[in-house]
């Protein structure tokens, strides 16, 4: 598998050299992270090139890394990785592109390359508020229409901002303000002194 992937590697910089920012083969994987700019013709590259022929998108995840490894990285805040087959050559691809604004992360849908692609958008826009711009119908999917925020966010509360519950003498669901106050659960780790020897 190892030559598969040295061999991957190698059409991928050969077929996209500069559109690519990285790639990275790590535990048997390869990565590639595409330019912002260049991420539908490489996307679309990546399913059309016979040496390629990625013909699936088996998923695609919003990430976001303000406080990955111990909030010591460096680069863009939000990303979009997208988990690629290529039935005709047994092979698979991670394709990561970082938004270039942090505050207001935007990116290019890939619906017109895998159709796929649809409801995945739509979660990423749920969850993490990144807007691909060409979508056939983003809006939430996961929460409720008048959700407010984002809830994968790293800065995002974990008992949210409001709570919903029926109110029976209204007869209806009302909102309200959050009425668990906020904590953080520490677990305790109780191991004997010659554990693991």
């Amino acid at each position: 598998m190892a030559a598969d992937l040295s061999k991957l590697s190698n059409n991928l910089a050969g077929l996209f050299g500069d559109k690519l920012s990285s790639i990275d083969e790590k535990l048997g994987e390869l990565t590639v992270v595409v330019k912002a700019d260049a991420m539908l013709d490489v996307l679309a590259g990546l399913r059309d090139a016979p040496e390629l022929r990625f013909e699936q998108m088996t998923d695609l995840c919003g990430m976001d890394y303000s406080t990955y490894g111990d909030d010591a990285w460096q680069g863009k805040r939000f990303a979009v990785v997208y988990h690629l087959l290529s039935v005709t050559h047994n092979v698979r691809l991670r394709a990561r592109v970082f938004a270039e604004d942090d505050d207001f992360p935007v990116l290019e849908s890939v619906v017109g390359i895998w159709a796929g692609a649809n409801w995945f958008e739509r979660e990423a826009f749920d969850l993490y508020g990144i807007v691909f711009t060409g979508h056939p119908d983003l809006r939430r999917i996961l929460t409720d229409y008048g959700f407010a925020g984002n809830p994968f966010r790293k800065d995002f509360p974990l008992s949210g901002h409001v709570e919903m519950r029926y109110d029976p003498e209204q007869q209806r669901v009302v909102y309200q303000p959050v009425t668990v106050e906020p904590r953080e659960v520490t677990p305790r780790i109780v191991r004997e002194e010659t554990y693991g020897c």
